[in-house]
């Protein structure tokens, strides 16, 4: 993936987030704290979990290849929100890692 194209993915959540952020402040009053989101994608995750066993035919569940799909994009957009909100720098974190992953495996 090209560096713009990781920047359009995370330019689109940010926006996407702050969409969100409005209806929380016209449902409830008030918008989502970071505990809140970080809550919301452990359920999601959690989800992720579920479905993939499904998907290996380890728990009966209708549905879950599509909800699988849907779970695990949201999990990447959840990420890149808790990332925001904490002051981290997604890209920058996930060319840590892979670079550390890569060295470890030569």
């Amino acid at each position: 993936m090209s560096k713009e194209n990781f920047d359009e993915i995370i330019h689109r959540s940010l926006e996407i987030r702050k969409k969100y952020h409005e209806l929380e402040l016209l449902h409830h009053g008030s918008e989502w704290t970071v505990e809140e989101d970080a809550l919301a994608y452990l359920t999601d995750a959690g989800l992720v979990g579920r479905n993939i066993m499904s998907q290996q035919q380890r728990w009966p569940k209708a549905g879950s290849e599509t909800e699988l799909e849907h779970k695990l994009a949201e999990n990447i957009w959840w990420l890149i929100v808790l990332a925001e909100r904490s002051g981290i720098d997604i890209k920058e974190a996930v060319d840590k890692i892979l670079t550390k992953m890569d060295v470890a495996l030569k």
